[in-house]
């Protein structure tokens, strides 16, 4: 098989699962960071609050990763997130929303009003993410920030009603 001189063959591309790499990372090190807080409690496991530290840490990294370049973050959100599309101030602030839940969660700071905000904001956002999908959208999620490059799938979707489930049940075990 010979090359054409003006055509070079196109380099494989990677696994998709690979693209997932940081998400899987995110998780893992918020898992861990929640269970090493479970120790502190004196090692008994207790749902609500291995949830609490759980939903604080992973909020909080989230909203670390769209502020190390947030400008970049408002314009990948505003691809496909409703609310963001028609206010380019929404999706500015919207990191430190996320930020402000986060803490929320690890100082539990009125919960029932940070459960309620949660379902509010994520159910919104997989809405967003639905619709995008189903239009047959391609582009990169901005949950990540601009940095990390995850593509806009059924994941995002998981992630936002995963936390809409989790915030739901801490509200109903109140």
């Amino acid at each position: 098989m010979t090359e054409d001189c003006c055509h070079s063959p196109e380099p494989p591309k990677p696994a998709r699962w690979k693209a997932y790499i940081p998400l899987i990372v995110i998780v893992s090190v918020t898992l861990l960071a929640a269970a090493a807080k479970q120790l502190h409690y004196g090692g008994t496991v207790n749902l609500k609050d291995a949830m609490h530290d759980w939903m604080g840490f992973f909020l909080v990294i989230f909203a670390m990763l769209k502020l190390f370049d947030l400008s970049g973050f408002a314009d990948g959100f505003r691809l496909y997130d409703l609310l963001a599309k028609r206010s380019r101030p929404y999706a500015l602030l919207y990191p430190f929303l996320e930020l402000l839940l986060g803490l929320g969660y690890l100082s539990q700071w009125q919960p029932a009003a940070v459960y309620i905000a949660t379902i509010i904001l994520m159910g919104f956002g997989a809405i967003g993410v639905l619709l995008a999908l189903k239009k047959g959208l391609d582009v990169k999620c901005a949950c990540m920030g601009s940095t990390l490059n995850v593509p806009l799938s059924t994941v995002a979707v998981v992630e936002d009603l995963g936390m809409v489930l989790m915030a739901l049940t801490m509200l109903l075990m109140t």
